[in-house]
């Protein structure tokens, strides 16, 4: 299925519902490839990066031309990135949406190295990466730290990737929606309306959206901060043909000043992750990683000192926004419970909850964390019991931990991002578990993984507790993070080995027998690489991440050294550090 989503440069999640190229789809997709074809899995990365924005963003949609504008909403036409996004850097040459997606880049491009270090070398992969990838983190940590405690915040729901979660309603309802007569929601073409964000969400989600085009795509930002790379040049220098933006000042309106900011706590923590493996990157290519890791440290500090809650034993968003602003009437149309609040927070007297509180909804946002090195002690097994509680029931009511409370009111077994098991989410929190030596739990969700995705024709997402196939099937990051798992499950010498893993890879594929372009042809591993007992090829099990076979062991964060505020003491070494780096020509 794999190779019938592959477009000859990327692939797409699903052919009928996403017809494009998603930003965090692709990352999960080529650590999934890397197994069968790094060269396939550098491709991917280098097709999405090649759509990077002068100042510095990495769109969260890459359109592909051949697809009619129809096919998908909101479509090319609609984000108008050549136009709108010219003064922010938007590339010419290549039609994209203007929001950003979880920044899980950095950790993917490291873990493909890994796959197979030889051919990354030969094509300069890591050294043409590094200078990307370090400047969509400045733009995060520059542009979107719009509650100034160092933490990066998200700006519409769909830049979080969790698009409909229970935790976007206090600050949704605030957004007026967009009437539903004027747009034409495409998804509803190919995915059951019950399964779908609500029109109602839709027409919030397309008001946000048009608000931050019309502004330009300007961010706000931290005062003095400027965004793009270092030298305030746009970081399509580095690419040839590039369109080099001016970077974009933002005014402190726009998205700025929005009425959508959220501090989130998986898009956070994916930025520390791929923080960690960039310092590995620069490392790998012969800089200091240091300051990396230090800002890493900083970062998770900022998590915990700004999103924890110790009796709730989980992370939550934090709304920089304020609260609802009818407090008599609840967001979906029905009279408030006022006996619970706002779920943003307490009360002020006026019945709004203040600006920068908690809104105390159990998604699964909140555990996603558990990823994470040098998290205290007391954090990571508090993450664990609520994993295991009665609010996310993994490994007893779930074998996959839904996306929001089992208990919460707002719980739908099949709905999205409202309660459905989804397979990133669980690959992000088996490596969690493995990393805080929960070896067991971690071994028990990765053999459910598998089952799951092979009895569910590899869906989309799945009904948490039966297991039952939703949205897309054929789902391109469900099939490559089984392959990653299965990769882990086949070094490791505990195969789990699903028959329907056999048709992952059929037909035409990108192999690495070379540094050159990529190859059509049958599938092949490269020479002396195992293979698991399904037929998968599984490459390069020599090249493990690091001495364990499922996860890169980063070095223990440790308490932070500078307390939660992050600082950009990075900024002053990437410039020399871009400068070093020689890498060799796209092969």
């Amino acid at each position: 299925m794999l190779a019938g989503n592959w477009t000859g440069t990327s692939t797409v999640p699903s052919p009928g519902l996403y017809p494009h190229q998603w930003s965090w789809d692709s990352a999960f997709i080529a650590i999934g490839l890397r197994h069968v074809s790094p060269h396939r899995a550098q491709t991917e990365l280098e097709t999405l990066l090649d759509a990077q924005w002068g100042d510095g963003r990495i769109p969260h949609i890459v359109f592909n031309p051949s697809v009619p504008l129809d096919a998908y909403f909101p479509s090319p036409d609609f984000w108008r990135s050549s136009t709108a996004g010219r003064a922010a850097g938007a590339p010419r040459t290549v039609q994209t949406s203007g929001i950003v997606q979880p920044p899980v880049h950095a950790l993917a491009v490291w873990l493909v190295h890994r796959a197979d270090p030889g051919l990354s070398r030969a094509r300069g992969f890591l050294a043409r990466m590094y200078p990307r990838l370090a400047a969509w983190h400045r733009y995060l940590l520059h542009r979107r730290d719009l509650g100034g405690g160092g933490l990066v915040s998200v700006v519409h729901p769909w830049e979080q990737g969790m698009d409909n979660a229970p935790s976007w309603d206090t600050p949704l309802a605030r957004v007026t929606p967009a009437p539903a007569r004027s747009f034409r929601r495409a998804d509803l073409d190919h995915g059951a309306p019950e399964d779908r964000p609500t029109d109602l969400d839709y027409g919030r989600y397309v008001r946000l959206a048009t608000e931050y085009r019309d502004g330009g795509y300007a961010d706000g930002g931290r005062a003095g901060n400027h965004g793009a790379a270092a030298g305030g040049r746009g970081v399509g220098d580095h690419r040839a043909g590039g369109h080099g933006g001016r970077v974009h000042e933002g005014s402190g309106h726009g998205v700025g000043g929005g009425e959508f900011a959220v501090e989130d706590p998986s898009f956070n923590a994916l930025l520390i992750a791929s923080e960690h493996a960039l310092a590995r990157i620069a490392h790998e290519l012969g800089a200091a990683g240091t300051a990396r890791h230090a800002r890493a440290e900083r970062l998770t500090a900022a998590l915990v000192e700004r999103l924890w809650d110790p009796a709730e034993g989980m992370f939550f968003c934090r709304d920089l926004r304020g609260g609802d602003p009818d407090p008599g009437r609840d967001q979906r149309g029905g009279e408030a419970d006022r006996s619970r609040g706002l779920r943003g927070g307490p009360p002020e007297p006026g019945g709004r909850p203040p600006a920068g509180a908690l809104i105390r909804e159990r998604g699964v946002s909140g555990l996603v964390p558990l990823l994470l090195p040098g998290l205290p002690r007391e954090v990571a097994a508090g993450l664990v019991r609520t994993l295991r509680g009665p609010h996310f029931g993994l490994g007893g009511a779930t074998r996959l931990a839904p996306s929001y409370d089992l208990l919460g009111e707002e719980f739908d077994p099949h709905r999205y991002w409202r309660g459905p098991a989804w397979f990133n989410t669980s690959w992000l929190l088996e490596r969690g578990l493995r990393q805080h030596g929960e070896q067991a739990g971690a071994d028990a969700l990765r053999r459910a993984v598998l089952e799951i995705a092979d009895s569910s024709d590899f869906a989309e997402y799945v009904d948490p507790y039966t297991g039952e196939a939703c949205g897309a099937t054929g789902f391109s990051w469900t099939a490559a993070l089984t392959l990653d798992l299965l990769h882990d499950d086949t070094t490791s010498g505990t195969a789990v080995t699903p028959a329907a893993t056999r048709a992952l890879t059929p037909g035409p594929v990108v192999t690495n027998t070379a540094a050159g372009g990529p190859t059509s042809g049958t599938a092949a591993p490269n020479p002396g690489a195992g293979a698991t007992t399904s037929g998968v090829a599984v490459a390069n099990q020599g090249a493990s991440e690091a001495t364990s076979s499922t996860a890169v062991t980063y070095p223990s964060a440790g308490a932070a050294t500078s307390g939660p505020r992050t600082t950009d003491s990075t900024d002053s070494t990437d410039s020399a550090e871009i400068t070093a780096l020689k890498g060799g020509d796209r092969g």
